[in-house]
């Protein structure tokens, strides 16, 4: 059983000065794995202080130094890649097959951020003038346990691209795997405090890491009741927020597509990370015309969904992370069924054989806009699918939340889907497939979904502060 104590703080592993610990399980079995030391005030005064001598120097590397240490990172954490991956199948309970494409990903931002970086107008020159992006400081950057190489990666990135240092608190549940990653750090051979790592709870770490006075900017990805706390909390220093929050993500099937392949599309969509992503599709709009062959089909298809053990190459659904998200994800299909909605297949429980965390993949018909399940962000394996009439009745059920992270269009026409997608308020639009890949576009959310974006030289932007010299 592992036992981790230390922060990696100024280049190295030092032990954890708060005292409390807590334990790491495994979700496909609910099994003991590790504790993790949490971190209190004084560690992250440490880390903050760490990357803010880091900063003076740092803040005036050229893009060549940069982009070395940028290319380290990426070479570290491909080392380690089947370690990494080994890892977040036992701590998180993810498909190993969903986890390797997740951690290349993690990886891969690093390269990223070294090519968006070159696209960066850090210096414009004007008649009178010279504008200036210059980094804004250290970085305070909150993580969530869905993917969590992932998130810290991507953070990472464009902090060191914009050259800015950084304070991480990744989420206490995926302590085992921010270790490993932590050593992946240590590894590249980057200046001491430009990375640094504390582990801890929200309420004590994560507020100390929002309230210090040394953090120019809060980057948060997690829920929107904790991305507006910290945005409350923010305003007192003027501190910049970029926050990457829920989603009620609309999946809008129309008359005329293919439900052979849009069905499947929509369950790999919705289940995504077992449900357990903010990005997931949770609510599948379908023609009223075509609702009892789509009926059928979502039943033979969940049906087919294999859920058990995560090294199987053909497991697509994982446990949830831990008993409160059980619980909440249980409470969630207890109340579409308390609100009268069509229980089409899964429901409460465990799924035949298994213990753990693991949910039943649930699917909902015949449900009302209003109901719970078709309102807030579930993160978990549980669809509902509500029917429309018209395409405007469509777009105006899609668009009928305080969410705007993504959506989604399946149809036969691409044209079509594309003059829907313009109506859609969303972040993100993706027609007839699963995940973008494109990239150079931006990520993040409109309304409740956040504030700002992610990626290529958006993501670097956030990071930098305009600064004029006019003569």
């Amino acid at each position: 059983m592992k036992q981790i104590k230390e922060h990696f703080i100024n280049g190295g592993f030092v032990q954890s000065i708060g005292t409390e610990v807590q334990n790491l399980y495994n979700p496909s079995t609910a099994e003991i794995i590790g504790t993790v030391q949490l971190g209190h005030k004084n560690d992250v005064d440490a880390a903050v202080s760490a990357a803010k001598r880091a900063f003076v120097s740092f803040s005036k590397t050229s893009l060549k130094e940069r982009a070395e240490i940028l290319d380290r990172l990426y070479r570290s954490v491909i080392e380690r890649e089947k370690e990494l991956n080994e890892l977040a199948v036992l701590e998180y309970g993810s498909p190993l097959t969903a986890t390797m494409g997740r951690t290349r990903a993690a990886a891969v931002s690093f390269l990223t951020a070294k090519e968006a970086m070159y696209e960066v107008q850090f210096k414009k020159e004007y008649e009178n003038a010279i504008v200036l992006q210059e980094p804004l400081g250290v970085i305070g950057a909150i993580t969530p346990w869905n993917a969590n190489y992932v998130h810290i990666c991507g953070k990472i990135a464009p902090a060191i691209a914009a050259g800015c240092t950084i304070v991480i608190k990744p989420s206490e549940f995926s302590a085992l795997q921010t270790q490993l990653l932590s050593e992946c750090f240590l590894s590249a051979d980057i200046p001491a405090g430009i990375i640094n790592v504390v582990n801890g709870t929200g309420a004590v770490a994560g507020g100390a890491l929002v309230n210090h006075p040394d953090i120019s900017m809060v980057s948060f990805t997690g829920s929107t009741s904790t991305g507006k706390i910290i945005r409350k909390q923010s305003t007192d220093l003027m501190k910049r927020v970029n926050l990457e929050l829920g989603g009620k993500s609309p999946n809008i099937l129309l008359d005329d597509c293919d439900l052979s392949k849009a069905i499947p599309l929509a369950l790999q969509i919705a289940f995504s990370n077992s449900g357990q992503a903010c990005h997931a599709g949770s609510r599948l709009i379908v023609p009223e015309s075509r609702i009892d062959e789509i009926k059928i089909l979502l039943i033979q298809e969940v049906n087919k969904l294999k859920i058990g053990s995560l090294y199987d190459a053909d497991s697509v659904v994982g446990p949830m992370v831990n008993d409160i998200q059980f619980n909440r994800v249980q409470s969630y299909i207890k109340s579409g069924i308390d609100e009268g909605a069509e229980l089409l297949v899964g429901g409460l429980g465990y799924p035949d054989g298994l213990g753990g965390w693991y949910v039943k993949p649930t699917v909902f018909v015949n449900v009302d806009s209003n109901m719970k399940i078709a309102k807030e962000e579930i993160f978990g394996p549980v669809l509902s699918v509500i029917a429309y009439e018209t395409e405007d009745e469509a777009v105006a059920i899609a668009n009928d939340t305080i969410y705007g992270l993504s959506g989604y269009i399946s149809s036969a026409s691409l044209e079509r889907a594309r003059k829907l997608a313009l109506q859609m308020v969303s972040g993100r639009v993706i027609i007839n497939r699963a995940v973008n890949i494109e990239p150079k576009s931006p990520f993040g959310g409109f309304k409740e979904s956040g504030i700002g974006r992610t990626g290529w030289i958006y993501g670097i932007e956030a990071h930098l502060e305009p600064k004029v010299i006019a003569f």
